[in-house]
């Protein structure tokens, strides 16, 4: 039976107990499960008619979160990680090797951003990073040796986009490449990656999807061959796996993804349109603005746009630019957090410095950066807008800026 959206945050993956007729899900914290039969003692012999034998290799409550997340992804398969940077790295380690090539969008979670720079070019993975909002820029880095284009739509921190049909388009026509999406900042209520040509979606389940901030994990969705292999390498071999507590406090969020992500995108807005008019905001970039520059391939690629958004001010009185207007953030906002992170039921900021985010994560020049540039300036205050009444938000920021 196939199940619509909200259906299926609640029930993908659950079914009362058989043995209690408990209706939530139950928490299975043991590290190994007693067996009824000889097996082997190697993951390599594990498929999906295997039982549970010991918690790295699979487990109850990880498995019924995995499931609720394919149905809503409409993904053939799930794995979880111990974190979003788990599950990247889970991707990247397992289907890149020495001598490979990988695309990479030039402005992507710094985290990403600075693997990609220092360590896959330790382990010989050439890397070539790109502004994939144009996707001739990825066809043309294209070499016979590329394995993998690595996509984040939209962008953190600046929330730029990338057209994935048609990087999708791409990729197809390069049978040996595969496509990989962080979608992230989207979720599966915004842009299902897979359903536009890629072969991965990648979720940092810390952010929206487990939705309350007490919560790390990871997941990678895609085919039931290409995530069967994945949690052989990366899961169990690499050794990343999510904790069932975690699992357990994700599957509760992920019930109302669909109707916070609907609150969230109509809270933001409202936030949006709040700085837009505030004479001390010099921009405010958001996909479900039409000042957005990408606005239409918004509205064409995503169902919700989502409750990020970022904004460039002068500082307030005395024109002291953004580091600090942080500073009188950090002491004095009441409702919104002065806090890294995204995706929860509060709203959090913070200011991202172009000169030191050039430094320390994307080390990008000429066209790219002027490309960063135009979404960024000189920097930008990152906002996840959360789920608070939007007049006390607004009233808070306003507060701040004078």
């Amino acid at each position: 039976m196939s199940l619509r959206l909200r259906t299926a945050a609640i029930h993908g993956g659950e079914s009362p107990d058989p043995a209690t007729g408990a209706s939530a899900p139950n928490l299975v914290m043991s590290s190994t499960f007693v067996m009824h039969e000889a097996a082997g003692f190697s993951a390599h012999g594990v498929d999906e008619d295997t039982g549970y034998i010991y918690t790295r290799w699979s487990n109850p409550t990880v498995a019924q979160l995995e499931a609720k997340l394919a149905a809503l992804e409409g993904a053939e398969a799930c794995v979880c990680f111990a974190s979003g940077m788990a599950a990247a790295t889970g991707v990247l380690f397992s289907l890149l090797g020495t001598g490979d090539h990988v695309i990479m969008t030039d402005t992507n979670y710094a985290g990403i951003a600075e693997l990609s720079r220092d360590t896959l070019p330790r382990l010989g993975i050439r890397v070539t990073r790109v502004d994939t909002s144009d996707p001739a820029n990825v066809e043309a880095a294209i070499r016979p040796e590329t394995r993998l284009v690595w996509l984040e739509s939209p962008a953190n921190p600046i929330l730029r986009l990338t057209d994935l049909e048609a990087i999708g388009r791409i990729a197809a026509s390069h049978p040996r490449i595969r496509v990989a999406v962080d979608s992230t900042f989207a979720t599966p209520v915004a842009t299902r990656p897979l359903e536009l040509g890629a072969h991965y979606v990648m979720h940092s389940l810390t952010k929206y999807i487990g939705g309350h901030g007490d919560a790390v994990g990871g997941a990678v969705l895609g085919s039931r061959d290409d995530i069967g292999e994945l949690r052989l390498e990366a899961a169990i071999h690499h050794g990343g796996v999510l904790s069932p507590f975690n699992a357990w406090l994700i599957m509760r969020g992920a019930a109302t993804l669909p109707i916070r992500m609907r609150a969230h995108e109509e809270i933001s807005l409202e936030v949006a349109r709040f700085l837009e008019a505030h004479p001390r905001i010099d921009r405010v970039v958001h996909p479900g603005l039409p000042s957005h520059p990408q606005h239409e391939l918004a509205r064409r690629q995503m169902d919700n746009f989502s409750g990020m958004l970022t904004f460039q001010a002068d500082g307030g009185p005395n024109g002291d630019g953004g580091r600090a207007l942080a500073d009188r953030m950090a002491k004095g906002l009441r409702i919104v957090h002065y806090a890294v992170s995204l995706g929860h039921h509060r709203s959090l900021v913070y200011w991202m410095d172009t000169p030191t985010l050039m430094e320390s994560s994307f080390h990008l020049d000429g066209a790219q950066l002027a490309s960063y540039r135009r979404y960024a300036g000189d920097g930008i205050f990152r906002m996840s807008v959360g789920l608070e009444d939007p007049a006390d938000i607004c009233e808070d920021l306003g507060r701040i800026l004078g």
